[in-house]
């Protein structure tokens, strides 16, 4: 969570600045500054936890393929980055 918060704050300062830099507008920098980046952290966090999703079951799609091919993984797993 850490990660997400510093993001945003980051992501907070880049999206007044361009705001801003765009329009010379404090409130317009400001409005973008609040609702952009509050709705790109929601969709960031939720990625984030797709992603970590994906990558579990891609690892138990690996785990149930290897021991049904003990030996054979890497050279038959469709995804594997080794072909022999």
């Amino acid at each position: 969570m850490a990660k997400t918060l510093t993001f945003a704050a980051v992501h907070m300062g880049v999206a007044f600045a361009v705001g801003y830099a765009m329009t010379g507008s404090l409130a317009v920098g400001g409005a973008l500054a609040l609702v952009e980046p509050l709705v790109n952290t929601v969709a960031y966090h939720f990625h984030e936890k797709a992603w970590g999703l994906r990558g579990a079951a891609r690892q138990a799609t690996t785990r149930a393929h290897a021991s049904k091919n003990p030996g054979k993984v890497f050279e038959t797993h469709p995804g594997s980055l080794m072909r022999t």
